[in-house]
């Protein structure tokens, strides 16, 4: 890796390009009733992307220019940002994907989630006395589960793309060969880690240059990465899963303690899923299942929330009833979820309204349910640092991924010769059942880890599909996710615009810790009084996630998209 301080500056701006509308294409398919006789568009005609980088934003708009669809923009983004923002996502991590297609209404789900290695010991996670061994689950190679990012871009080009993989990967490439500025936001990320990233000699390589994070204006070069994708455009998943990066893979993971086996590595697929619908006051939400558990919470708050008309209750009320829909629905995710593949879960009777009924019920009117007060569900026997970005192309079809690699630049450990900075998810495990993991969330034996078995995610991709409006959402933010993402699709059903949903200031409950964690400008002084005296021990929280949001007012065909202000590096753009 080298650094030169020579890089011209670029500018970031939000950029808003008309294109022309066009007829709609006469599928009918899962939209609503009015949109079948003209009333609303079913084709935009344009297309919109917002990620939280904007070289992963131009290599997406740059796909599309090339004839590619949402798909092909999707793996365009998802590999540049690899390159671009490794302290959120990258090839040694994973995804979950919420996409939908045009052209028949198909909902469909990926899950490219990381996955146990087969050797995994949950006693290398256990410090002498039992408690947990973060360090050994948040850095090196014991940290990683086997990457599913690349497995899964394969599987959405073979099956949804229109471009070849080579021609998608193609601007990740390019960047990494070429070199680019690193952010403010990495270089901050390589400072705070730098200790750790010495541990490794091929993490020092990469991210530092005489032992220093890079300089403002350096330029950025990834020839490793470069090669490691072009093997992936060449071979597909055998340009990662076997062969040259494989062996590598393994002598690196070997040689610093690591539990990885070739065998691993061939056996990782991503999955195709069925993702979770569910209807709120007139919305088709679209959502991410097991091993997600974000779309699961957002489904059980939304069907206790079906039950109130937010609308016509003061804020400490409304503030209230989401509270307490988060709060149940947090208690539920603990001790129920895990990976549908190894776990059987309850899920008709979390996403029965019926159940949301019940928990309803419990809510008091005017006082906080303390979380202690709360029955135990009974579970059967068995990225602060993360990215999302949302696309949706000129013929409707829609993409909602959200990637990670966990914590702050993964595990800090650099596969050498690879340029794959491997991902910290076993920490995503309840390696030690009821005891919280870096995010503060607890997991039961349903989380427990198992050779092959993936983690539990808060990820939570989504589509919101209304009678004239859409929405593709979604963001990072550990456990926040999920409220951040619900928050959002309650604005966006409100009636608020992209830029209003990205910016909009944000409050979290996760049932353990018993505390709401509040944006500051969330509530002005009496509301936060009126919940003080409910109950509610408000804490204040500053750091949330990286929100990407696109919409489409299909009565007007206006698409907008929208990346948070909090931070200054992501870009959403209409082409």
């Amino acid at each position: 890796m080298k650094f030169s301080p020579h890089w011209p500056a670029l500018s970031l701006s939000l950029l808003l390009v008309g294109g022309a509308a066009f007829a709609a294409d006469g599928s009918t398919k899962n939209v609503p009733a009015s949109a079948a006789h003209g009333q609303i568009q079913l084709r935009p005609g344009h297309a919109a992307i917002a990620s939280a980088n904007f070289h992963a934003t131009n290599a997406g708009l740059e796909v599309l220019a090339k004839g590619g669809n949402a798909f092909d923009a999707a793996i365009a983004v998802a590999s540049t940002l690899s390159v671009v923002e490794p302290e959120s996502s990258g090839m040694g991590g994973g995804f979950m994907a919420v996409l939908h297609r045009a052209k028949d209404g198909h909902d469909f789900f990926i899950d490219a989630r990381e996955a146990a290695p087969a050797a995994v010991d949950s006693k290398d996670y256990l410090n002498a006395d039992g408690t947990p061994n973060r360090d050994a689950s948040l850095k090196g190679p014991l940290s990683s589960g086997i990457p599913g990012e690349p497995a899964g871009l394969v599987l959405l080009s073979k099956r949804y793309g229109r471009l070849p993989l080579s021609a998608s990967l193609a601007p990740a490439i390019r960047i990494a060969r070429d070199g680019f500025q690193p952010d403010a936001r990495l270089r901050e990320a390589i400072a705070d880690e730098r200790k750790n990233l010495q541990r490794w000699p091929a993490s020092a390589a990469k991210y530092l240059t005489d032992g220093k994070p890079p300089a403002d204006g350096a330029t950025w070069r990834d020839p490793d990465q470069a090669h490691t994708w072009e093997l992936i455009a060449t071979h597909g998943d055998d340009g990662f899963y076997r062969g040259e990066t494989a062996d590598k893979l393994i002598a690196a993971v070997h040689a610093a303690g690591g539990r990885w086996t070739l065998a691993d590595l061939a056996a990782y697929k991503a999955k195709e899923r069925t993702p979770i619908i569910v209807n709120y006051h007139g919305f088709r939400i679209i959502t991410a299942p097991p091993p997600s558990s974000g779309g699961v919470a957002i489904a059980e708050i939304l069907n206790i929330l079906s039950g109130f008309d937010l609308t016509k209750l003061d804020e400490p009320h409304r503030v209230h009833f989401i509270i307490e829909a988060m709060r149940r629905a947090f208690r539920d995710h603990n001790d129920y979820l895990g990976d549908p593949d190894f776990v059987k879960m309850p899920l008709d009777m979390l996403l029965s309204p019926f159940y949301a009924d019940g928990l309803r019920q419990s809510i008091l009117p005017d006082k906080a349910t303390p979380s202690s007060m709360l029955p135990a569900a009974e579970a059967a026997e068995p990225g602060m640092h993360t990215t999302h970005f949302s696309i949706i192309d000129a013929d409707g079809n829609m993409v909602a991924i959200t990637s990670t690699v966990n914590y702050v630049l993964g595990s800090t450990f650099v596969a050498s010769g690879t340029g794959v900075l491997l991902n910290d998810e076993m920490d995503d495990f309840a390696l030690v059942p009821n005891e919280p993991n870096v995010y503060g969330l607890l997991g039961s034996v349903a989380n427990a880890p198992k050779g092959g078995k993936r983690m539990l995610s808060s990820m939570s991709p989504s589509i919101v599909i209304g009678a004239d409006r859409t929405a593709v959402i979604g963001s990072p933010g550990g456990s926040t996710i999920i409220t951040q993402v619900l928050e959002g699709i309650l604005a966006f059903v409100d009636g608020e615009s992209a830029q209003q949903i990205a910016a909009h200031k944000r409050f979290h409950h996760q049932y353990m810790p018993d505390e709401v964690d509040v944006e500051e400008g969330t509530f002005d002084p009496a509301t936060s009084d009126a919940l003080t005296k409910m109950g509610y021990n408000l804490k204040p929280r500053e750091s949330w996630g990286f929100m990407n949001v696109v919409t489409w007012n299909r009565k007007t065909n206006k698409l907008d998209a929208a990346s948070d202000p909090r931070r200054p590096s992501g870009l959403g753009k209409v082409q």
